[in-house]
């Protein structure tokens, strides 16, 4: 039975790319920083479907002391899909070092530090790794300058660890575009939403699924690595 972990498992895409994985027959590792209700009710939801096929594991990955943690508990992994991350605006004017540790840290250096201190486990398996980026990894978001940078550094970090760890793991990406509308610092009002979904070629929010989907065939695909899949339903050919 393959092992997959997912960081920031708890809520909104996190969730369903668990509930995807767990579906397709992985067992999952659900990672949560204090969504420790979501995180648990999760897994006694899959336990009751399949015994013994889901645990929690509680970390905060911008510190390296709880990743350090985090990777002694794992001693088998097929998948690690780095999932976790912070989203809310830092106008350029009010950039602070705060905001810059908190973003650059959870978004950036807690995926590398996990992807390098699990590579023993994932290389005995042949496993791979699957970053979520950002359509705004390219093409950048007004007032979310760290955010966007943070991005565009762990799609860099996708290709880059696609190389240094071939063959023996591969590494690639999901780029969503509109999926969950943000929420609390970040949430949009309703012409910035509108504004928004005038720019999808689709004309629609996407789901999801249809990032955990991605994510799902990424992990059984063989032959792919160092590859970023854009799920933005057409946003970035009116950007």
């Amino acid at each position: 039975m393959k092992t997959a972990l997912v960081t920031g498992g708890a809520h909104r895409i996190g969730q369903q790319i668990c509930r995807t994985l767990h579906q397709a027959g992985f067992n999952l590792i659900i990672h949560y920083n204090a969504s420790n209700i979501a995180a648990q009710t999760l897994a006694d939801e899959f336990n009751l479907t399949r015994a013994d096929s889901a645990i929690i594991t509680q970390a905060d990955i911008s510190q390296t002391k709880d990743i350090d943690q985090l990777c002694q508990s794992i001693d088998q992994l097929d998948v690690l899909v780095n999932n976790a991350s912070v989203f809310y605006p830092t106008p350029i004017a009010n950039i602070n070092t705060s905001d810059y540790q908190k973003i650059m840290n959870t978004n950036l250096m807690g995926p590398l530090f996990l992807s390098t201190a699990l590579a023993d486990q994932l290389t005995s398996s042949q496993g791979c790794i699957v970053n979520i980026v950002d359509i705004h990894g390219d093409r950048p978001l007004r007032h979310h300058t760290i955010y966007n940078i943070s991005k565009a550094a762990i799609a860099m970090m996708t290709k880059t660890l696609a190389k240094e760890l071939a063959p023996n793991i591969r590494v690639n990406g999901v780029s969503p575009g509109s999926i969950l509308w943000p929420e609390n610092d970040a949430e949009l009002n309703q012409n910035q939403k509108q504004s928004m979904l005038d720019k999808i070629a689709l004309n629609k929010q996407g789901s999801a699924d249809d990032i955990a989907n991605t994510v799902l065939f990424l992990a059984q695909s063989n032959y792919i690595t160092g590859q970023i899949i854009a799920v933005d339903g057409g946003r970035t050919l009116n950007q």
